[in-house]
């Protein structure tokens, strides 16, 4: 895939809030701006959309309604291709966080922030955009017998009450199959909220999920809404399921038997009204392993159990799925459109799609931007030869190229980390976004 630069834009009238965000961000993504009057928004958007936008809720001193961030939000989700809206606010007002996600903001940040959350939170926004972004990523495509049971499956347990786990590997929809349970549910006007819970620190766990009242430790300078108070009425996504920490584990085991939350320093507990759907990479023989995943969390998860087929388990939905990516980025790159070469799809139908439907697109766009012939041929797409030569055996030669010892690496800590991708993002030190756009340069 080619990489193209992250734009991060910070609109907040604190001048000091918005330069320790960007000094904070500028570490990992390079171009970020900053906007204290959201009257100015206009001349920046006709320089170009952001990818994401971190929006004060709001502006003029001793407001608290939030009014002013919202009809900006409700501006910037008219474009074409809107950018991922994380809102902040002082006031951990939950009408307020929920308001703001009803209208399309992707996450909330309460200020003063913990720096490793704002963090994953920004890399998990990028992470949606570049998927929400992409015209028919709303609804799973597919007309495979597997993608007809996994249809047929949602259509008939939407309309309940029942948690539903999400089982598959990486790339394969998880997340979309999340979304259309929602959709098709009593419960599709309320709010739809994503939990990464591989990007959510170890420490502060708890108070992300549940919440946490002023004064409750030395950073908590002000109340805080938890997922669960802000997806009230909705769905809660807890994607990545497989990462939580085992103590977090039990507290959350907790909550969703007694249907209430207890915010850190709070006296008395929450009734919380939310739909859980979880997802993981992880495979069910590892789910049942106790070191891994608390026995009886996972029965209060898996009422329902979907699995998603990787892309080569249905091989009859490859040509439709390329046919569709690559007219769509013939369009937004304005590229002529050509033809599929027979051989060229043969090929790429007969591939296992390690990366499932997301290396898919990935490899589609690559083929716009850098396939020059009169039809696509097999190596426009940046794929692995069908049967690669037999490496060159000689005594204790050793491969120094940066390229490879770099795909070296990143498979190996794939492989350690068992496919997980945020587990691997971590031991390798970036973040997942970064780590999906590596998969996608070398091919894995």
């Amino acid at each position: 895939m080619v990489e193209s630069r992250t734009r991060l834009l910070i609109l907040d009238d604190d001048r000091d809030v918005a330069c320790a965000a960007q000094m904070l961000l500028r570490r990992r993504h390079g171009a970020v701006s900053t906007l204290d009057d959201p009257a100015r928004l206009e001349a920046l958007l006709a320089d170009g959309v952001p990818d994401v936008v971190l929006l004060d809720l709001n502006f003029t001193p001793g407001r608290v309604d939030g009014a002013e961030g919202l009809a900006v939000l409700d501006r910037l989700r008219t474009l074409a291709r809107p950018p991922a809206v994380i809102a902040l606010t002082a006031y951990a007002d939950v009408p307020l966080a929920v308001e703001a996600l009803k209208r399309g903001a992707v996450d909330f940040i309460t200020k003063p922030w913990d720096n490793a959350r704002l963090a994953a939170a920004v890399d998990a926004a990028l992470a949606r955009r570049a998927a929400a972004n992409v015209p028919g990523a709303s609804a799973l495509m597919g007309d495979s017998a597997p993608m007809r049971e996994v249809k047929a499956m949602i259509a008939g347990v939407a309309p309940t009450e029942a948690n539903v786990m999400v089982l598959g590997e990486n790339g394969v929809g998880k997340e979309l199959v999340a979304r259309a349970l929602h959709q098709a549910s009593r419960r599709a006007a309320g709010t739809f909220l994503a939990v990464d819970m591989g990007a959510l620190p170890e420490a502060t766990c708890e108070s992300e999920l549940f919440g946490h009242r002023k004064g409750a430790f030395t950073d908590a300078k002000s109340d805080r809404a938890g997922r669960f108070q802000a997806a009230r009425g909705g769905t809660l996504f807890l994607d990545e399921i497989g990462n939580m920490p085992l103590p977090a584990q039990a507290r959350l085991l907790t909550a969703l038997e007694r249907r209430e939350v207890t915010p850190i320093g709070a006296d008395r507990p929450e009734p919380v009204d939310v739909r859980i759907v979880s997802a993981t990479n992880l495979t069910e023989d590892r789910l049942f392993d106790p070191a891994v995943f608390r026995a009886d969390l996972l029965f209060r998860l898996n009422t329902i159990v979907i699995r998603v087929p990787p892309l080569r388990a249905r091989r009859d939905d490859i040509p439709a799925l390329l046919h569709h990516y690559l007219s769509l980025y013939e369009g937004q790159y304005q590229r002529p459109v050509r033809e599929l070469a027979p051989a060229a799809l043969d090929r790429l139908c007969a591939w296992d799609w390690p990366g499932n439907v997301r290396a898919l697109r990935h490899a589609c766009e690559r083929a716009v931007i850098l396939g020059g012939g009169a039809d696509y041929r097999y190596e426009d797409f940046g794929l692995a030869p069908a049967a690669p030569p037999a490496p060159v055996q000689v005594e204790k030669a050793q491969d120094f190229r940066l390229g490879a010892l770099e795909r070296d690496t990143i498979a190996a800590a794939l492989d350690k980390a068992r496919g997980n991708i945020s587990l691997a993002a971590r031991m390798l030190g970036v973040s997942r976004a970064a780590l999906y756009r590596k998969l996608g340069k070398h091919g894995i």
